[in-house]
């Protein structure tokens, strides 16, 4: 029996690609303008942003217990082996949550196989691991393969990515208040990536054409192999930025393979429109 891959909203993952891979996806919950929401199924990240342009300030919250309860349950009852790759632990209390619903299901369950991983990645970045580990399951891999080349992904995934305007990550509590405010008096774009699942500023950059330049050169810098892994950049309702920075990867690298998606709701709504992702890895690709 192959292995079933299951994962999260905040992987920014289309629905095309969950119905290719047959993925299975546990939302997250986005409140906007006092209406609770699940995302990726009754809320599109447009409508997020719009909201956000026109002054809303959305809030989200981890997917549910009884959304994981009744995922688990169902491949239980089946006999089929799971691996859960969750959204970063430091940004999302998701992953918890998924780890004590599954003492629960195997409580009742005890020769259920499932694991449930901590990627420390979030968007585009965590999406990719997710495709890989599909990817695999789909070739027959076992579970520990699976696992094995999974972690190695998530381990080396860099993220690096901008947001247009600093207010959103203010109330998300990533920056001061002066800080927002200075940044945005002066342009200022902040260019900011994960480290050990946390978000953490890189520098500033003032002006931005110039965060694309240094969006490629980080990436020389960092990445090893970009001709021969999957890239992806996820972008806040700005398709015209991530086409254009797609295209400069190509042209810098010769990538064959660049996705690219919208940011979800639920991330969406703590970094706002306007923001642009890149993910790639700093090894290999496996």
């Amino acid at each position: 029996m192959t292995v079933q891959i299951l994962c999260d909203s905040a992987s920014d993952l289309s629905q095309e690609h969950v119905k290719e891979y047959d993925l299975e996806m546990v939302p997250l919950q986005v409140t906007l303008n006092g209406e609770d929401y699940l995302d990726g199924k009754t809320i599109t990240p447009k409508k997020v942003y719009d909201a956000m342009r026109e002054g809303a300030a959305p809030k989200t919250s981890q997917a549910s217990p009884q959304a994981f309860r009744d995922v688990f349950v169902k491949y239980a009852e089946a006999g089929q082996p799971c691996i859960y790759f969750a959204i970063s632990s430091e940004l999302s209390g998701t992953y918890q949550t998924a780890k004590m619903m599954e003492d629960e299901v195997k409580s009742n369950y005890p020769d259920f196989q499932l694991h449930v991983i901590d990627t420390k990645c979030a968007s585009l970045g965590y999406g990719l691991i997710v495709l890989r580990a599909a990817e695999l399951a789909h070739k027959g891999a076992t579970v520990e393969e699976i696992l094995e080349i999974g972690s190695y992904h998530a381990e080396h995934m860099e993220h690096i990515f901008t947001v247009d305007d600093l207010e959103y990550l203010y109330r998300g509590g990533r920056v001061s208040k002066t800080a927002a405010f200075v940044g945005t008096l002066l342009k200022i774009k902040p260019l900011l990536h994960v480290e050990d699942g946390k978000l953490v500023p890189l520098e500033k950059i003032r002006g931005s054409k110039k965060v694309l330049k240094r969006m490629i050169e980080l990436m020389k810098e960092r990445g090893e192999d970009l001709a021969g892994q999957h890239v992806a950049i996820s972008h806040g309702d700005d398709l015209e930025a991530a086409e254009q920075l797609a295209a400069m990867v190509r042209e810098e690298f010769g990538t064959k393979t660049v996705h690219i998606e919208m940011v979800g709701s639920a991330i969406g709504a703590h970094s706002g429109p306007g923001t642009l992702a890149l993910f790639f890895l700093n090894k290999p690709y496996r």
